[in-house]
């Protein structure tokens, strides 16, 4: 794997941003499927885990299968149910990490400050900020992967002033005080989405917990349907060959069909979930607040919450929801517009996060990953992975790869697998550099925003969007299938990408398979219905 460097054998240097659960992963592929382990991770915390690590708030845990929501190369069949909290996809990461054995590949409290781009040694210049000194310092790298993910930097309200001024104690749920005391406390909780939804219920269960729910827009609810894999189970996963392999893929093609309610046009599907829909959340709260808790939008436009019992919660003497704006934070609490004042002892944001890439990089000619977007009306790449004038660069869950209904691990895979066949070429010698070419970006995203004007993700403000506006650009989803954007990553054509130092026309190798699906009963049944929605 050595190549040619001037009179000295030089072998090129691979720098991952990151060492979240996309971060894991890229290493992982390029130990096991490329034999290549000339990398290093950087991590700005002091552990591993990204997203997952950060977020412990009580009742945190995932609402996409285990089965799926895992490396499709490292299945896992321990899982103790179907859905799983959020130590128990820590644990899993934490051993992928040390099964292959990755610390010796990591430098952590170290965060990327800087990535420029050098075109006379076709190497970026990493400048890194040690987060326990301040010192900075540099690296090179040939190729460079970013790896930090979309829910890393919590959302504070702009349009709420007044925090530094409370009283109490604040905190985003994203960085749970796990030292503050919530019993006999009159808690306010910001916001009902996600995060919220799964950690009202826990922190309402001691009755001398009075918790106030300020909301903004209602959300659209379905049952938590979940159940627990008894050790029988669990040994048959072990040692019964391909069943837990048919049982992944039977997760995945089952959720892929109900990407078809995200689409506008299928009216239909779009009245029946939507009844079925309000019919749920109307028979889980009181009477006296269902409609202010049915939405004006279609289901799907901002992400659908798995109900964790959230609804139940709010039918507890000891929980209130309030749909008053709030004005600004007090001494004493929270002034809504109406004029009073509801006091608290402690103000929790479940906020969420800002989906924004956070890439500081300088690419060709001193082009910023900024300067690029800004020129774009908000963050664009090819399949949320390669961006024009940034060669050897490649960005996991990068713009438009999310979903509303599917595992983002999966998406990364594919992603990975795509990055991985681009910079083989440049690990083996036969080029210097690839990049994407700007058209094949412009027609890629023509057709992506295309397809997005028929999506329910039209018809409201979320943080799909770049700016706060159902007009503004959305930035977060894929308009299809996962199947569709697996099938989008494997079709690479030599034509869109750019390359420096090719020493033949072949420098890109025939793809061979990568394992991400072994069942051709999904890759059928995902086909057809790409077909269907993409006829």
């Amino acid at each position: 794997m050595a190549q040619a460097n001037g009179n000295a054998m030089h072998r090129p240097r691979v720098v991952i941003v990151g060492a979240g659960l996309a971060g894991i992963s890229a290493a992982i592929a390029l130990k096991k499927q490329l034999a290549y382990d000339n990398f290093r991770i950087y991590e700005r915390a002091s552990g591993v885990g990204g997203t997952w690590r950060d977020n412990t708030y009580p009742g945190c845990g995932v609402d996409v299968p285990a089965h799926w929501y895992s490396l499709s190369t490292e299945l896992n069949p321990n899982w103790s149910s179907r859905l799983v909290s959020q130590p128990e996809i820590k644990r899993y990461w934490q051993r992928l990490f040390e099964k292959y054995d990755l610390e010796k590949h990591t430098t952590f409290n170290h965060s990327v400050v800087l990535s420029t781009w050098n075109g006379d040694t076709n190497r970026y210049t990493i400048t890194l900020r040690d987060e326990l000194t301040g010192i900075d310092s540099q690296r090179e790298a040939e190729i460079l992967i970013y790896a930090i993910g979309g829910f890393m930097t919590p959302v504070f309200p702009e349009d709420i002033p007044g925090t530094e001024t409370f009283k109490g104690t604040t905190f985003h749920s994203a960085r749970w005080r796990h030292d503050v005391e919530l019993k006999g406390q009159r808690v306010a909780v910001i916001g009902n989405g996600c995060s919220a939804a799964q950690f009202i219920p826990e922190i309402a269960r001691d009755p001398s917990v009075q918790v106030i729910n300020f909301c903004r827009t209602p959300q659209w609810f379905v049952p938590r349907r979940n159940q627990s894999y008894s050790r029988l189970v669990r040994w048959i996963f072990a040692y019964v060959p391909l069943l837990m392999r048919m049982y992944r893929n039977w997760i995945m093609a089952t959720s892929d069909l109900t990407y078809l309610i995200f689409r506008k046009s299928n009216k239909r599907l779009l009245w029946l979930v939507r009844k079925m829909l309000t019919r749920y959340i109307k028979r889980n709260v009181s009477r006296d607040m269902g409609d202010s808790m049915i939405p004006n939008y279609p289901p799907g436009c901002k992400r659908i919450i798995i109900d964790p019992g959230y609804l139940k919660a709010l039918r507890q003497p000891n929980v209130e929801v309030k749909w008053d704006p709030i004005e600004s934070v007090v001494p004493e609490g929270l002034r809504l517009r109406s004029g009073g004042v509801v006091p608290v002892d402690v103000i929790i944001f479940g906020t969420g996060f800002s989906v924004e890439p956070r890439l500081n990089a300088r690419g060709v000619d001193g082009l910023s990953m900024r300067e690029y977007f800004r020129s774009q009306g908000g963050a664009t790449a090819y399949l949320g992975s390669a961006i024009p004038g940034f060669p050897n660069l490649f960005v996991l869950l990068g713009p438009n790869v999310a979903t509303g209904h599917a595992s983002v691990i999966f998406s990364q895979e594919c992603q990975i697998q795509m990055a991985l066949k681009l910079i083989k070429p440049v690990i083996k010698g036969r080029i210097q550099s690839v990049q994407i070419t700007e058209k094949a970006t412009e027609d890629y995203n023509s057709w992506l925003q295309s397809r997005l004007d028929d999506s329910v993700w039209k018809e409201c403000n979320s943080y799909y969007h770049v700016a706060n506006s159902s007009q503004s650009k959305l930035i977060a989803t894929f308009p299809g299938p996962v199947t569709l954007f697996w099938l989008l990553t494997r079709s690479i054509k030599k034509e869109d990408w750019k390359v420096t130092g090719a020493k033949n026309s072949d420098w890109l190798e025939e793809r061979r398979s990568s394992g991400i699906l072994a069942s051709l009963g999904v890759v059928a049944v995902s086909a057809l219905l790409c077909l269907y929605v993409y006829k």
